[in-house]
Protein backbone atom coordinates (compact mmCIF):
# COMPACT_ATOMS: atom_id res chain seq x y z
CA UNK A 1 0.00 0.00 0.00
CA UNK A 2 2.92 2.61 -0.37
CA UNK A 3 3.24 5.32 -2.89
CA UNK A 4 4.89 4.18 -6.22
CA UNK A 5 4.30 6.85 -8.10
CA UNK A 6 2.50 10.66 -7.50
CA UNK A 7 1.34 11.26 -10.68
CA UNK A 8 -0.37 14.90 -11.50
CA UNK A 9 -3.98 14.69 -13.18
CA UNK A 10 -3.98 16.47 -16.79
CA UNK A 11 -5.35 19.19 -16.00
CA UNK A 12 -7.56 19.66 -18.60
CA UNK A 13 -10.96 21.49 -16.28
CA UNK A 14 -8.78 22.46 -13.34
CA UNK A 15 -5.22 22.92 -11.82
CA UNK A 16 -3.13 19.37 -11.72
CA UNK A 17 -3.68 17.48 -8.31
CA UNK A 18 -0.90 14.44 -7.43
CA UNK A 19 -2.49 11.35 -7.74
CA UNK A 20 -0.76 8.77 -4.93
CA UNK A 21 -0.69 5.48 -7.28
CA UNK A 22 0.12 2.37 -4.89
CA UNK A 23 2.72 -0.22 -5.69
CA UNK A 24 -0.58 -2.68 -5.66
CA UNK A 25 -2.41 0.22 -7.84
CA UNK A 26 0.25 -0.42 -10.51
CA UNK A 27 0.67 -4.26 -10.22
CA UNK A 28 -2.56 -4.86 -10.68
CA UNK A 29 -3.86 -2.52 -13.23
CA UNK A 30 -0.42 -3.43 -15.15
CA UNK A 31 -1.27 -7.50 -15.40
CA UNK A 32 -4.62 -6.46 -16.13
CA UNK A 33 -3.24 -5.19 -19.34
CA UNK A 34 -1.28 -7.84 -19.66
CA UNK A 35 -4.65 -10.37 -19.42
CA UNK A 36 -6.94 -8.46 -20.96
CA UNK A 37 -4.96 -7.75 -24.32
CA UNK A 38 -3.77 -11.53 -24.54
CA UNK A 39 -0.05 -10.34 -24.17
CA UNK A 40 2.64 -13.13 -24.82
CA UNK A 41 5.98 -13.67 -26.61
CA UNK A 42 4.98 -12.29 -30.27
CA UNK A 43 3.78 -8.71 -29.11
CA UNK A 44 5.86 -5.90 -29.33
CA UNK A 45 4.29 -2.43 -27.98
CA UNK A 46 5.25 1.30 -29.40
CA UNK A 47 5.41 3.80 -26.69
CA UNK A 48 3.53 6.84 -27.94
CA UNK A 49 2.52 8.34 -24.17
CA UNK A 50 5.01 10.12 -22.16
CA UNK A 51 5.78 7.77 -19.36
CA UNK A 52 5.35 10.47 -16.91
CA UNK A 53 1.54 10.08 -17.58
CA UNK A 54 -0.29 7.12 -15.94
CA UNK A 55 -0.92 5.62 -20.02
CA UNK A 56 2.89 5.48 -20.12
CA UNK A 57 3.56 4.03 -16.80
CA UNK A 58 1.02 1.12 -16.80
CA UNK A 59 0.02 0.94 -20.43
CA UNK A 60 3.79 0.73 -21.66
CA UNK A 61 6.22 0.22 -18.79
CA UNK A 62 3.96 -1.56 -16.73
CA UNK A 63 1.98 -4.11 -18.95
CA UNK A 64 5.53 -4.53 -20.75
CA UNK A 65 7.54 -5.70 -17.53
CA UNK A 66 4.57 -7.95 -16.80
CA UNK A 67 4.72 -9.41 -19.93
CA UNK A 68 8.17 -9.55 -20.55
CA UNK A 69 8.32 -8.13 -23.49
CA UNK A 70 9.86 -5.49 -25.74
CA UNK A 71 8.80 -1.66 -25.24
CA UNK A 72 9.66 0.45 -28.47
CA UNK A 73 10.52 4.05 -27.51
CA UNK A 74 11.46 6.92 -29.67
CA UNK A 75 11.98 10.65 -29.04
CA UNK A 76 9.01 12.93 -29.82
CA UNK A 77 6.04 11.76 -31.55
CA UNK A 78 6.07 12.31 -35.16
CA UNK A 79 3.80 10.07 -37.21
CA UNK A 80 6.38 9.15 -39.99
CA UNK A 81 8.82 8.00 -37.02
CA UNK A 82 6.04 6.20 -35.69
CA UNK A 83 5.10 4.48 -38.98
CA UNK A 84 8.77 3.47 -39.25
CA UNK A 85 9.02 2.00 -35.75
CA UNK A 86 5.95 -0.74 -36.57
CA UNK A 87 8.05 -1.65 -39.70
CA UNK A 88 11.35 -2.08 -38.27
CA UNK A 89 10.18 -3.87 -35.00
CA UNK A 90 7.10 -5.68 -36.31
CA UNK A 91 5.44 -3.52 -33.42
CA UNK A 92 1.79 -5.24 -32.74
CA UNK A 93 0.40 -2.83 -30.39
CA UNK A 94 -0.36 0.74 -29.95
CA UNK A 95 -1.91 2.23 -27.12
CA UNK A 96 -2.65 6.04 -27.31
CA UNK A 97 -4.80 9.27 -27.17
CA UNK A 98 -7.13 9.58 -30.27
CA UNK A 99 -5.37 12.20 -31.27
CA UNK A 100 -2.38 9.52 -31.69
CA UNK A 101 -4.50 7.57 -33.72
CA UNK A 102 -6.13 10.79 -35.92
CA UNK A 103 -2.25 11.63 -36.40
CA UNK A 104 -1.41 8.19 -37.50
CA UNK A 105 -4.38 7.97 -40.46
CA UNK A 106 -3.47 11.56 -41.62
CA UNK A 107 -0.16 10.66 -42.19
CA UNK A 108 0.56 11.09 -46.01
CA UNK A 109 3.19 7.65 -45.96
CA UNK A 110 0.40 6.01 -44.55
CA UNK A 111 -0.24 3.77 -47.26
CA UNK A 112 3.41 2.50 -48.18
CA UNK A 113 3.81 0.77 -44.99
CA UNK A 114 3.66 -2.85 -44.15
CA UNK A 115 1.58 -2.88 -41.36
CA UNK A 116 0.84 -6.62 -41.38
CA UNK A 117 2.29 -6.80 -37.82
CA UNK A 118 -0.09 -4.27 -36.35
CA UNK A 119 -3.06 -5.99 -35.10
CA UNK A 120 -4.12 -4.26 -31.69
CA UNK A 121 -5.28 -1.11 -31.25
CA UNK A 122 -6.70 0.51 -28.05
CA UNK A 123 -7.45 4.38 -26.96
CA UNK A 124 -8.15 5.59 -23.88
CA UNK A 125 -8.03 9.37 -22.64
CA UNK A 126 -10.72 11.00 -23.99
CA UNK A 127 -14.06 10.30 -26.04
CA UNK A 128 -13.31 8.13 -29.53
CA UNK A 129 -15.83 8.83 -32.36
CA UNK A 130 -17.31 6.15 -34.23
CA UNK A 131 -16.55 7.72 -37.41
CA UNK A 132 -12.81 8.15 -36.61
CA UNK A 133 -12.69 4.11 -35.40
CA UNK A 134 -14.13 3.62 -38.84
CA UNK A 135 -12.03 5.70 -41.00
CA UNK A 136 -8.77 4.18 -39.00
CA UNK A 137 -10.03 0.28 -39.57
CA UNK A 138 -10.75 1.25 -43.10
CA UNK A 139 -6.68 2.45 -43.48
CA UNK A 140 -4.84 0.51 -41.49
CA UNK A 141 -7.21 -3.14 -40.68
CA UNK A 142 -7.08 -2.42 -37.18
CA UNK A 143 -10.02 -2.02 -35.31
CA UNK A 144 -9.90 0.67 -32.53
CA UNK A 145 -10.75 -0.56 -28.63
CA UNK A 146 -11.67 1.52 -26.50
CA UNK A 147 -10.32 1.97 -23.25
CA UNK A 148 -11.45 4.33 -19.92
CA UNK A 149 -9.31 5.26 -16.67
CA UNK A 150 -8.14 8.01 -15.39
CA UNK A 151 -5.09 9.29 -13.37
CA UNK A 152 -6.95 8.16 -9.99
CA UNK A 153 -7.88 5.23 -11.59
CA UNK A 154 -4.29 4.14 -11.95
CA UNK A 155 -5.19 3.77 -15.77
CA UNK A 156 -7.89 1.00 -16.77
CA UNK A 157 -11.39 0.71 -15.23
CA UNK A 158 -13.44 0.31 -18.43
CA UNK A 159 -11.99 -1.54 -21.91
CA UNK A 160 -13.53 -3.29 -24.65
CA UNK A 161 -12.27 -7.22 -24.41
CA UNK A 162 -9.71 -7.85 -27.84
CA UNK A 163 -12.02 -9.46 -30.32
CA UNK A 164 -15.01 -7.18 -29.36
CA UNK A 165 -16.78 -4.20 -30.83
CA UNK A 166 -18.10 -1.39 -28.68
CA UNK A 167 -21.63 -0.69 -29.25
CA UNK A 168 -22.69 2.59 -29.58
CA UNK A 169 -25.69 3.99 -28.17
CA UNK A 170 -28.73 4.44 -30.22
CA UNK A 171 -29.89 7.86 -28.06
CA UNK A 172 -26.47 9.75 -27.60
CA UNK A 173 -24.43 7.81 -30.69
CA UNK A 174 -20.95 7.50 -28.11
CA UNK A 175 -19.27 4.33 -28.66
CA UNK A 176 -19.00 2.41 -25.48
CA UNK A 177 -15.84 2.70 -23.27
CA UNK A 178 -16.24 -1.18 -22.48
CA UNK A 179 -17.26 -3.06 -19.60
CA UNK A 180 -15.62 -2.92 -16.20
CA UNK A 181 -12.11 -4.77 -15.57
CA UNK A 182 -11.48 -7.63 -13.76
CA UNK A 183 -12.22 -7.20 -9.67
CA UNK A 184 -13.95 -3.51 -10.42
CA UNK A 185 -17.13 -2.14 -9.96
CA UNK A 186 -18.98 0.68 -11.52
CA UNK A 187 -22.67 2.14 -11.36
CA UNK A 188 -24.46 5.30 -12.99
CA UNK A 189 -25.54 7.89 -10.16
CA UNK A 190 -27.58 10.71 -9.83
CA UNK A 191 -25.77 14.51 -10.94
CA UNK A 192 -27.22 15.98 -7.94
CA UNK A 193 -27.40 13.07 -5.24
CA UNK A 194 -24.79 10.78 -5.41
CA UNK A 195 -26.33 7.85 -2.96
CA UNK A 196 -29.25 7.13 -5.60
CA UNK A 197 -28.03 4.89 -7.99
CA UNK A 198 -29.63 5.02 -11.47
CA UNK A 199 -30.95 2.66 -13.93
CA UNK A 200 -29.74 1.22 -16.94
CA UNK A 201 -30.11 4.27 -19.70
CA UNK A 202 -30.27 7.03 -17.19
CA UNK A 203 -28.01 9.69 -17.75
CA UNK A 204 -25.90 10.47 -14.79
CA UNK A 205 -22.16 10.35 -13.06
CA UNK A 206 -19.60 7.11 -13.69
CA UNK A 207 -18.60 6.19 -9.97
CA UNK A 208 -16.25 2.95 -9.94
CA UNK A 209 -14.51 1.26 -7.44
CA UNK A 210 -11.79 -1.66 -7.14
CA UNK A 211 -7.99 -2.57 -6.48
CA UNK A 212 -6.89 0.19 -9.15
CA UNK A 213 -8.21 2.87 -7.17
CA UNK A 214 -6.04 5.44 -5.04
CA UNK A 215 -6.65 6.41 -1.50
CA UNK A 216 -6.17 10.29 -2.66
CA UNK A 217 -4.17 13.36 -3.38
CA UNK A 218 -1.30 14.29 -2.18
CA UNK A 219 -1.70 16.96 0.40
CA UNK A 220 -5.30 17.97 -0.13
CA UNK A 221 -7.74 16.06 2.23
CA UNK A 222 -10.83 18.43 0.52
CA UNK A 223 -10.56 17.19 -2.99
CA UNK A 224 -9.88 13.65 -2.10
CA UNK A 225 -13.08 13.74 0.36
CA UNK A 226 -14.78 15.29 -2.91
CA UNK A 227 -13.42 12.79 -5.06
CA UNK A 228 -13.43 9.45 -2.74
CA UNK A 229 -16.22 8.11 -0.81
CA UNK A 230 -16.08 4.84 1.08
CA UNK A 231 -13.78 3.44 -1.96
CA UNK A 232 -15.53 5.02 -4.87
CA UNK A 233 -13.92 7.36 -7.02
CA UNK A 234 -16.49 9.71 -8.88
CA UNK A 235 -15.13 10.40 -11.61
CA UNK A 236 -16.66 14.13 -13.09
CA UNK A 237 -17.36 11.94 -16.27
CA UNK A 238 -21.32 11.96 -17.29
CA UNK A 239 -22.21 8.65 -18.50
CA UNK A 240 -25.20 5.91 -19.30
CA UNK A 241 -25.10 2.17 -19.18
CA UNK A 242 -27.35 -0.62 -20.87
CA UNK A 243 -28.93 -3.19 -19.86
CA UNK A 244 -25.71 -5.60 -21.25
CA UNK A 245 -23.47 -3.80 -18.60
CA UNK A 246 -21.57 -1.47 -21.61
CA UNK A 247 -20.68 1.90 -20.38
CA UNK A 248 -20.93 5.23 -22.41
CA UNK A 249 -19.51 8.31 -21.30
CA UNK A 250 -21.08 11.29 -22.70
CA UNK A 251 -18.51 14.18 -21.86
CA UNK A 252 -17.39 15.67 -18.65
CA UNK A 253 -19.76 17.24 -16.41
CA UNK A 254 -17.95 20.70 -16.25
CA UNK A 255 -17.94 20.76 -20.50
CA UNK A 256 -21.75 20.04 -20.34
CA UNK A 257 -23.33 23.11 -22.52
CA UNK A 258 -26.95 24.58 -21.74
CA UNK A 259 -28.15 26.76 -24.98
CA UNK A 260 -31.66 27.63 -24.71
CA UNK A 261 -32.32 25.34 -21.25
CA UNK A 262 -31.42 22.46 -23.26
CA UNK A 263 -28.29 20.19 -22.50
CA UNK A 264 -25.35 20.05 -25.15
CA UNK A 265 -22.65 17.19 -24.74
CA UNK A 266 -19.68 18.78 -26.68
CA UNK A 267 -18.89 14.73 -27.60
CA UNK A 268 -21.76 14.67 -29.51
CA UNK A 269 -21.18 17.53 -31.88
CA UNK A 270 -17.77 16.43 -32.54
CA UNK A 271 -18.71 13.08 -33.20
CA UNK A 272 -21.28 14.71 -36.33
CA UNK A 273 -18.04 16.88 -36.98
CA UNK A 274 -15.69 14.16 -37.31
CA UNK A 275 -18.35 12.75 -40.50
CA UNK A 276 -17.08 15.59 -42.37
CA UNK A 277 -14.21 14.56 -44.58
CA UNK A 278 -12.29 17.62 -44.38
CA UNK A 279 -12.13 17.56 -40.65
CA UNK A 280 -9.09 16.79 -39.03
CA UNK A 281 -9.71 17.73 -35.55
CA UNK A 282 -12.88 19.09 -33.72
CA UNK A 283 -13.35 20.24 -30.49
CA UNK A 284 -16.44 21.89 -29.24
CA UNK A 285 -17.49 24.48 -25.99
CA UNK A 286 -20.14 26.49 -24.56
CA UNK A 287 -19.69 30.52 -24.97
CA UNK A 288 -21.88 32.98 -23.81
CA UNK A 289 -25.27 33.88 -26.14
CA UNK A 290 -27.09 36.89 -25.16
CA UNK A 291 -30.15 34.67 -26.05
CA UNK A 292 -29.44 31.45 -25.82
CA UNK A 293 -27.46 31.93 -22.59
CA UNK A 294 -24.98 29.63 -24.25
CA UNK A 295 -24.57 28.60 -27.80
CA UNK A 296 -22.32 26.20 -29.34
CA UNK A 297 -18.85 27.18 -30.77
CA UNK A 298 -16.49 24.71 -32.61
CA UNK A 299 -12.47 24.76 -33.19
CA UNK A 300 -11.70 22.85 -36.43
CA UNK A 301 -8.61 21.90 -38.02
CA UNK A 302 -9.31 21.12 -41.54
CA UNK A 303 -7.02 18.37 -43.45
CA UNK A 304 -4.47 19.88 -45.45
CA UNK A 305 -6.10 19.44 -48.81
CA UNK A 306 -8.95 21.13 -47.72
CA UNK A 307 -7.84 24.40 -46.44
CA UNK A 308 -9.45 26.78 -47.92
CA UNK A 309 -11.89 25.15 -49.73
CA UNK A 310 -14.25 24.23 -46.22
CA UNK A 311 -15.73 27.16 -45.43
CA UNK A 312 -17.40 27.76 -41.68
CA UNK A 313 -20.57 28.29 -43.32
CA UNK A 314 -20.40 24.49 -44.97
CA UNK A 315 -19.68 23.37 -41.76
CA UNK A 316 -22.73 25.10 -40.27
CA UNK A 317 -24.92 23.48 -42.50
CA UNK A 318 -23.65 20.08 -42.48
CA UNK A 319 -24.11 19.95 -39.11
CA UNK A 320 -27.49 21.31 -39.07
CA UNK A 321 -28.46 18.67 -41.23
CA UNK A 322 -27.91 15.77 -38.97
CA UNK A 323 -28.16 17.25 -35.31
CA UNK A 324 -31.14 18.72 -33.62
CA UNK A 325 -31.59 22.75 -33.79
CA UNK A 326 -30.39 23.31 -30.31
CA UNK A 327 -27.21 21.24 -30.71
CA UNK A 328 -25.58 22.08 -33.90
CA UNK A 329 -22.50 24.96 -33.88
CA UNK A 330 -23.74 28.17 -34.62
CA UNK A 331 -20.15 29.40 -34.75
CA UNK A 332 -17.43 27.49 -36.10
CA UNK A 333 -13.60 28.97 -36.14
CA UNK A 334 -10.72 27.34 -38.29
CA UNK A 335 -7.94 26.75 -36.20
CA UNK A 336 -4.16 25.09 -37.31
CA UNK A 337 -4.23 22.92 -34.21
CA UNK A 338 -6.72 21.93 -31.42
CA UNK A 339 -4.83 22.76 -28.25
CA UNK A 340 -3.76 19.79 -26.27
CA UNK A 341 -2.24 18.86 -23.17
CA UNK A 342 1.41 16.96 -23.25
CA UNK A 343 -0.64 13.15 -23.28
CA UNK A 344 -2.55 14.34 -26.36
CA UNK A 345 -6.00 15.68 -24.65
CA UNK A 346 -7.88 18.52 -26.28
CA UNK A 347 -8.18 21.62 -23.83
CA UNK A 348 -11.83 22.73 -23.91
CA UNK A 349 -10.39 25.38 -21.11
CA UNK A 350 -7.60 26.87 -23.14
CA UNK A 351 -10.58 27.10 -25.49
CA UNK A 352 -12.97 28.84 -23.55
CA UNK A 353 -10.37 31.07 -21.99
CA UNK A 354 -9.31 31.86 -25.73
CA UNK A 355 -12.87 33.29 -26.19
CA UNK A 356 -13.14 35.25 -23.34
CA UNK A 357 -9.59 36.82 -24.35
CA UNK A 358 -11.70 37.44 -27.74
CA UNK A 359 -14.40 39.02 -25.95
CA UNK A 360 -12.33 41.37 -23.81
CA UNK A 361 -10.67 42.92 -26.56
Amino acid sequence: QEVAYLTYTSGTTGPPKGAMNTHGNVVFNSEVYRHCWRLGASDVLLGVAPLFHVTGMIAHIGAAVCSGIPLVLFHRFDTSTAWEMVERWRVSLIMGSITVFIALMNDPGLRERDLSSFTKAFSGGAPVSPAIVERFESLTGCYIHNVYGLTESTSPTHLVPLGLRAPVDPSTGALSIGLPIPAHLAKIVDLEDRSRELLPGEVGELAVKGPGIIAGYWNKPHETAHAIQDGWLFTGDVGTMDEGGWFYILDRKKDMIIASGFKVWPREVEDVLYLHPGVREAAVVGVPDPYRGETVKAFVALKEEFRGKVTREEIVAFCKERMAAYKYPRDVEFVEEVPKTLTGKFLRRALRERVKEGEGA
